[in-house]
Protein backbone atom coordinates (compact mmCIF):
# COMPACT_ATOMS: atom_id res chain seq x y z
CA UNK A 1 0.00 0.00 0.00
CA UNK A 2 1.39 3.39 -0.96
CA UNK A 3 1.71 5.90 1.87
CA UNK A 4 2.54 9.60 1.52
CA UNK A 5 5.86 10.70 2.96
CA UNK A 6 6.61 14.27 3.94
CA UNK A 7 9.48 16.15 2.42
CA UNK A 8 8.77 15.79 -1.32
CA UNK A 9 10.17 18.47 -3.61
CA UNK A 10 8.21 20.21 -6.35
CA UNK A 11 8.77 19.18 -9.93
CA UNK A 12 11.11 21.47 -11.80
CA UNK A 13 11.10 22.26 -15.51
CA UNK A 14 13.21 19.85 -17.50
CA UNK A 15 16.18 20.84 -19.58
CA UNK A 16 17.18 19.42 -22.93
CA UNK A 17 15.17 16.67 -24.63
CA UNK A 18 11.57 16.09 -23.67
CA UNK A 19 10.59 12.55 -22.70
CA UNK A 20 6.95 11.38 -22.42
CA UNK A 21 7.24 11.17 -18.63
CA UNK A 22 8.52 14.73 -18.45
CA UNK A 23 5.88 15.88 -20.92
CA UNK A 24 3.16 14.35 -18.74
CA UNK A 25 4.48 16.18 -15.69
CA UNK A 26 4.73 19.39 -17.70
CA UNK A 27 1.06 19.15 -18.71
CA UNK A 28 0.08 18.58 -15.06
CA UNK A 29 2.15 21.60 -14.06
CA UNK A 30 0.49 23.70 -16.78
CA UNK A 31 -2.99 22.63 -15.64
CA UNK A 32 -2.20 23.56 -12.04
CA UNK A 33 -0.79 26.90 -13.16
CA UNK A 34 -3.90 27.65 -15.21
CA UNK A 35 -6.09 26.86 -12.20
CA UNK A 36 -3.95 28.89 -9.80
CA UNK A 37 -4.04 31.88 -12.16
CA UNK A 38 -7.82 31.66 -12.56
CA UNK A 39 -7.69 30.82 -16.27
CA UNK A 40 -9.56 27.61 -15.42
CA UNK A 41 -12.04 27.44 -12.57
CA UNK A 42 -12.07 23.89 -11.26
CA UNK A 43 -11.89 22.39 -7.80
CA UNK A 44 -8.40 21.54 -6.63
CA UNK A 45 -9.18 17.85 -6.27
CA UNK A 46 -10.15 17.71 -9.96
CA UNK A 47 -6.62 18.56 -11.10
CA UNK A 48 -5.00 15.22 -11.99
CA UNK A 49 -1.79 13.98 -10.40
CA UNK A 50 -0.77 12.44 -13.73
CA UNK A 51 -1.78 13.01 -17.34
CA UNK A 52 -1.60 10.38 -20.04
CA UNK A 53 0.33 11.33 -23.15
CA UNK A 54 0.54 8.85 -25.99
CA UNK A 55 1.46 8.55 -29.63
CA UNK A 56 -1.23 10.13 -31.83
CA UNK A 57 -3.69 7.77 -33.43
CA UNK A 58 -3.71 7.41 -37.23
CA UNK A 59 -4.58 10.76 -38.75
CA UNK A 60 -3.46 12.70 -35.69
CA UNK A 61 -0.64 15.21 -35.76
CA UNK A 62 2.38 15.87 -33.57
CA UNK A 63 4.63 13.55 -31.62
CA UNK A 64 2.26 13.05 -28.67
CA UNK A 65 -1.40 13.63 -27.88
CA UNK A 66 -3.34 14.21 -24.66
CA UNK A 67 -7.04 14.26 -23.90
CA UNK A 68 -6.68 16.15 -20.62
CA UNK A 69 -8.91 19.01 -21.84
CA UNK A 70 -11.82 16.62 -22.36
CA UNK A 71 -11.46 15.34 -18.80
CA UNK A 72 -11.40 18.86 -17.31
CA UNK A 73 -14.19 20.36 -19.42
CA UNK A 74 -17.15 19.39 -17.24
CA UNK A 75 -15.50 20.59 -14.02
CA UNK A 76 -14.46 23.85 -15.71
CA UNK A 77 -17.93 24.44 -17.17
CA UNK A 78 -16.41 25.06 -20.60
CA UNK A 79 -16.41 23.26 -23.96
CA UNK A 80 -13.42 20.91 -24.27
CA UNK A 81 -11.90 22.92 -27.12
CA UNK A 82 -12.03 26.08 -25.00
CA UNK A 83 -10.15 24.29 -22.20
CA UNK A 84 -7.71 22.95 -24.79
CA UNK A 85 -7.03 26.48 -26.06
CA UNK A 86 -6.24 27.70 -22.53
CA UNK A 87 -3.76 24.86 -22.11
CA UNK A 88 -2.40 25.00 -25.66
CA UNK A 89 -0.85 28.44 -25.25
CA UNK A 90 0.78 27.54 -21.96
CA UNK A 91 2.17 24.20 -23.12
CA UNK A 92 3.56 25.82 -26.28
CA UNK A 93 5.62 28.17 -24.09
CA UNK A 94 7.42 25.29 -22.36
CA UNK A 95 11.02 24.44 -23.29
CA UNK A 96 11.45 21.64 -25.79
CA UNK A 97 8.00 22.15 -27.34
CA UNK A 98 7.86 23.23 -30.98
CA UNK A 99 4.11 23.30 -31.61
CA UNK A 100 0.79 22.49 -29.92
CA UNK A 101 -2.37 22.06 -31.99
CA UNK A 102 -5.96 21.20 -31.14
CA UNK A 103 -7.74 18.41 -32.98
CA UNK A 104 -11.15 16.78 -32.84
CA UNK A 105 -13.28 17.56 -29.80
CA UNK A 106 -10.33 18.93 -27.84
CA UNK A 107 -7.25 16.74 -28.11
CA UNK A 108 -3.89 18.46 -27.69
CA UNK A 109 -1.36 17.37 -30.32
CA UNK A 110 2.15 18.22 -29.20
CA UNK A 111 5.18 18.42 -31.50
CA UNK A 112 8.58 18.30 -29.84
CA UNK A 113 11.54 20.42 -30.78
CA UNK A 114 13.53 18.31 -33.25
CA UNK A 115 16.87 19.35 -31.79
CA UNK A 116 15.61 18.19 -28.42
CA UNK A 117 14.84 14.81 -29.92
CA UNK A 118 18.42 14.43 -31.11
CA UNK A 119 19.68 15.40 -27.67
CA UNK A 120 17.95 12.35 -26.20
CA UNK A 121 21.06 10.43 -27.28
CA UNK A 122 23.32 12.75 -25.32
CA UNK A 123 21.11 12.45 -22.29
CA UNK A 124 21.17 8.66 -22.40
CA UNK A 125 24.94 8.55 -22.73
CA UNK A 126 25.40 11.02 -19.87
CA UNK A 127 22.96 9.26 -17.53
CA UNK A 128 24.23 5.77 -18.46
CA UNK A 129 22.29 3.03 -16.66
CA UNK A 130 20.19 5.53 -14.71
CA UNK A 131 18.55 6.99 -17.83
CA UNK A 132 14.81 7.04 -17.23
CA UNK A 133 15.15 7.09 -13.45
CA UNK A 134 13.30 10.01 -11.91
CA UNK A 135 11.28 11.39 -9.03
CA UNK A 136 7.74 10.75 -10.26
CA UNK A 137 6.98 8.69 -7.13
CA UNK A 138 8.97 10.78 -4.70
CA UNK A 139 7.13 10.87 -1.39
CA UNK A 140 5.55 7.44 -1.81
CA UNK A 141 6.41 4.48 0.42
CA UNK A 142 5.76 0.81 -0.33
CA UNK A 143 6.16 -2.24 1.89
CA UNK A 144 5.94 -5.68 0.29
CA UNK A 145 5.68 -9.01 2.01
CA UNK A 146 8.67 -11.31 1.66
CA UNK A 147 7.65 -13.93 -0.88
CA UNK A 148 8.48 -17.62 -0.78
CA UNK A 149 7.12 -18.80 -4.12
CA UNK A 150 9.78 -18.31 -6.79
CA UNK A 151 7.91 -16.09 -9.24
CA UNK A 152 6.47 -13.96 -6.45
CA UNK A 153 9.98 -13.47 -5.07
CA UNK A 154 11.42 -12.44 -8.45
CA UNK A 155 8.54 -10.13 -9.38
CA UNK A 156 8.54 -8.45 -5.96
CA UNK A 157 12.29 -7.89 -6.21
CA UNK A 158 11.94 -6.15 -9.59
CA UNK A 159 8.90 -4.12 -8.53
CA UNK A 160 10.94 -2.78 -5.61
CA UNK A 161 13.75 -1.86 -8.03
CA UNK A 162 11.34 -0.11 -10.38
CA UNK A 163 9.70 1.89 -7.60
CA UNK A 164 13.08 2.99 -6.28
CA UNK A 165 14.08 4.06 -9.79
CA UNK A 166 11.21 6.56 -9.66
CA UNK A 167 12.10 8.00 -6.27
CA UNK A 168 9.81 5.90 -4.08
CA UNK A 169 10.82 4.29 -0.82
CA UNK A 170 10.26 0.58 -1.40
CA UNK A 171 11.29 -2.50 0.55
CA UNK A 172 10.31 -6.02 1.53
CA UNK A 173 9.33 -6.68 5.13
CA UNK A 174 9.17 -9.88 7.13
CA UNK A 175 5.78 -9.19 8.66
CA UNK A 176 2.85 -7.55 6.91
CA UNK A 177 3.30 -5.70 3.67
CA UNK A 178 1.58 -5.87 0.31
CA UNK A 179 1.30 -9.22 -1.44
CA UNK A 180 1.48 -8.92 -5.20
CA UNK A 181 -1.25 -10.98 -6.88
CA UNK A 182 0.16 -13.17 -9.64
CA UNK A 183 0.05 -16.61 -11.23
CA UNK A 184 2.75 -18.83 -9.73
CA UNK A 185 5.50 -20.36 -11.83
CA UNK A 186 4.39 -23.85 -12.92
CA UNK A 187 7.95 -25.22 -12.81
CA UNK A 188 9.56 -24.93 -9.34
CA UNK A 189 12.94 -26.14 -10.70
CA UNK A 190 13.10 -23.56 -13.48
CA UNK A 191 16.34 -21.94 -12.31
CA UNK A 192 18.06 -25.32 -12.23
CA UNK A 193 16.82 -26.14 -15.73
CA UNK A 194 17.62 -22.90 -17.59
CA UNK A 195 19.79 -20.77 -15.30
CA UNK A 196 19.05 -17.64 -13.30
CA UNK A 197 18.78 -15.12 -16.15
CA UNK A 198 16.50 -17.15 -18.41
CA UNK A 199 14.35 -18.13 -15.43
CA UNK A 200 13.92 -14.51 -14.37
CA UNK A 201 12.98 -13.47 -17.91
CA UNK A 202 10.43 -16.29 -18.18
CA UNK A 203 8.77 -15.15 -14.96
CA UNK A 204 8.96 -11.39 -15.63
CA UNK A 205 8.03 -11.19 -19.32
CA UNK A 206 4.36 -12.25 -18.91
CA UNK A 207 1.99 -9.91 -17.09
CA UNK A 208 1.50 -10.89 -13.46
CA UNK A 209 -1.96 -12.30 -14.13
CA UNK A 210 -0.67 -14.49 -16.99
CA UNK A 211 0.79 -17.96 -16.57
CA UNK A 212 4.50 -18.11 -17.48
CA UNK A 213 5.14 -20.13 -20.61
CA UNK A 214 7.83 -22.62 -19.74
CA UNK A 215 9.56 -24.14 -22.76
CA UNK A 216 13.03 -25.14 -21.64
CA UNK A 217 14.48 -25.62 -25.12
CA UNK A 218 13.23 -22.22 -26.28
CA UNK A 219 14.50 -20.44 -23.16
CA UNK A 220 17.97 -21.85 -23.84
CA UNK A 221 17.91 -21.31 -27.62
CA UNK A 222 20.42 -18.92 -29.17
CA UNK A 223 18.09 -17.70 -31.91
CA UNK A 224 15.81 -14.79 -32.76
CA UNK A 225 12.65 -16.52 -31.56
CA UNK A 226 14.06 -16.28 -28.02
CA UNK A 227 13.24 -12.73 -26.89
CA UNK A 228 15.85 -12.67 -24.12
CA UNK A 229 18.51 -13.79 -26.57
CA UNK A 230 17.53 -10.95 -28.94
CA UNK A 231 17.75 -8.37 -26.17
CA UNK A 232 21.14 -9.56 -24.95
CA UNK A 233 22.43 -10.05 -28.48
CA UNK A 234 21.42 -6.49 -29.39
CA UNK A 235 23.34 -5.18 -26.39
CA UNK A 236 26.39 -7.26 -27.35
CA UNK A 237 26.13 -5.89 -30.90
CA UNK A 238 26.15 -2.32 -29.59
CA UNK A 239 29.39 -3.04 -27.76
CA UNK A 240 30.87 -4.73 -30.83
CA UNK A 241 30.02 -1.69 -32.96
CA UNK A 242 31.94 0.52 -30.53
CA UNK A 243 34.96 -1.78 -30.66
CA UNK A 244 34.87 -2.02 -34.45
CA UNK A 245 34.55 1.74 -34.81
CA UNK A 246 37.61 2.29 -32.63
CA UNK A 247 39.55 -0.06 -34.88
CA UNK A 248 38.47 2.11 -37.81
CA UNK A 249 39.58 5.24 -35.97
CA UNK A 250 36.32 6.92 -34.99
CA UNK A 251 33.99 7.32 -32.03
CA UNK A 252 30.33 8.09 -31.59
CA UNK A 253 29.24 11.71 -31.77
CA UNK A 254 25.76 13.03 -30.99
CA UNK A 255 24.05 14.55 -33.99
CA UNK A 256 21.08 14.20 -36.32
CA UNK A 257 20.23 10.69 -37.54
CA UNK A 258 17.48 11.02 -40.16
CA UNK A 259 17.13 7.25 -40.54
CA UNK A 260 17.02 6.68 -36.78
CA UNK A 261 13.59 8.12 -35.98
CA UNK A 262 12.10 4.83 -34.80
CA UNK A 263 14.99 4.05 -32.47
CA UNK A 264 15.12 7.65 -31.24
CA UNK A 265 11.42 7.45 -30.47
CA UNK A 266 11.90 4.29 -28.43
CA UNK A 267 14.70 5.88 -26.42
CA UNK A 268 12.58 8.97 -25.86
CA UNK A 269 9.72 6.77 -24.64
CA UNK A 270 11.89 4.84 -22.19
CA UNK A 271 11.50 7.11 -19.12
CA UNK A 272 7.73 6.98 -19.51
CA UNK A 273 7.82 3.19 -19.77
CA UNK A 274 9.87 2.95 -16.57
CA UNK A 275 7.49 5.26 -14.75
CA UNK A 276 4.48 3.30 -16.00
CA UNK A 277 6.06 -0.03 -15.04
CA UNK A 278 6.70 1.33 -11.55
CA UNK A 279 3.25 2.87 -11.08
CA UNK A 280 1.48 -0.29 -12.23
CA UNK A 281 4.00 -2.62 -10.56
CA UNK A 282 4.36 -4.32 -13.92
CA UNK A 283 7.87 -5.53 -14.85
CA UNK A 284 6.46 -6.99 -18.07
CA UNK A 285 6.13 -3.44 -19.44
CA UNK A 286 9.87 -2.95 -19.12
CA UNK A 287 10.58 -6.36 -20.66
CA UNK A 288 8.44 -5.51 -23.69
CA UNK A 289 10.17 -2.15 -24.01
CA UNK A 290 13.57 -3.85 -24.06
CA UNK A 291 12.37 -6.16 -26.81
CA UNK A 292 11.25 -3.16 -28.87
CA UNK A 293 14.56 -1.33 -28.37
CA UNK A 294 16.52 -4.48 -29.22
CA UNK A 295 14.54 -5.08 -32.39
CA UNK A 296 14.94 -1.43 -33.38
CA UNK A 297 18.69 -1.57 -32.82
CA UNK A 298 19.13 -4.83 -34.72
CA UNK A 299 17.36 -3.29 -37.73
CA UNK A 300 19.33 -0.05 -37.44
CA UNK A 301 22.82 -1.50 -36.88
CA UNK A 302 23.63 -2.25 -40.51
CA UNK A 303 24.27 1.39 -41.40
CA UNK A 304 26.48 2.23 -38.43
CA UNK A 305 29.89 1.22 -39.80
CA UNK A 306 31.40 2.24 -43.15
CA UNK A 307 31.23 -0.38 -45.88
CA UNK A 308 34.12 -1.36 -48.14
CA UNK A 309 36.39 1.58 -48.93
CA UNK A 310 33.94 4.08 -47.44
CA UNK A 311 35.52 6.54 -45.00
CA UNK A 312 33.95 7.25 -41.59
CA UNK A 313 31.77 10.34 -41.82
CA UNK A 314 29.74 12.50 -39.46
CA UNK A 315 26.73 10.35 -40.31
CA UNK A 316 28.57 7.22 -39.15
CA UNK A 317 29.62 8.92 -35.92
CA UNK A 318 26.05 10.03 -35.26
CA UNK A 319 24.64 6.58 -35.97
CA UNK A 320 27.22 5.01 -33.67
CA UNK A 321 26.23 7.34 -30.83
CA UNK A 322 22.58 6.34 -31.30
CA UNK A 323 23.49 2.64 -31.30
CA UNK A 324 25.55 3.12 -28.14
CA UNK A 325 22.63 4.92 -26.50
CA UNK A 326 20.32 2.04 -27.38
CA UNK A 327 22.81 -0.40 -25.87
CA UNK A 328 22.94 1.73 -22.73
CA UNK A 329 19.16 1.55 -22.37
CA UNK A 330 19.24 -2.22 -22.85
CA UNK A 331 21.93 -2.65 -20.19
CA UNK A 332 20.10 -0.42 -17.72
CA UNK A 333 16.81 -2.19 -18.29
CA UNK A 334 18.31 -5.65 -17.91
CA UNK A 335 19.96 -4.50 -14.70
CA UNK A 336 16.58 -3.44 -13.30
CA UNK A 337 15.26 -6.90 -14.17
CA UNK A 338 18.22 -8.47 -12.39
CA UNK A 339 19.53 -10.01 -15.61
CA UNK A 340 23.13 -9.94 -16.83
CA UNK A 341 24.03 -8.03 -20.01
CA UNK A 342 27.05 -9.79 -21.57
CA UNK A 343 29.33 -7.78 -23.86
CA UNK A 344 30.14 -10.89 -25.89
CA UNK A 345 27.49 -13.33 -27.03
Amino acid sequence: MAKPVRGGTPLLPYAGPVTPAELSRTVVRVVRSAVDEGALSVAGDVVPDAVKVERPRPGGGGDYASGVALKLAAAAGLPPRRVAEVLRRRIADQPGIALVEISGPGFLNITLDRGGKDRVVRRVLEATASYGHGDALLGQSYDFAEAREERARVVTDVVVRLLRSQGALARTVEHGGQVLPLVACPEPRLRELVGVDAARWAMLRPARHDRPRIEVDELLAQRESNALFRVRYAYARSRALTRNALELGFRGEVGPVPDGEILLGLLSDHPGVLESAARHQAPDRLARQLEAVADGLLRFQHGVLPLGDEKPSAAHRNRLALAEAAGTVLAGGLSLLGIDAPEFL
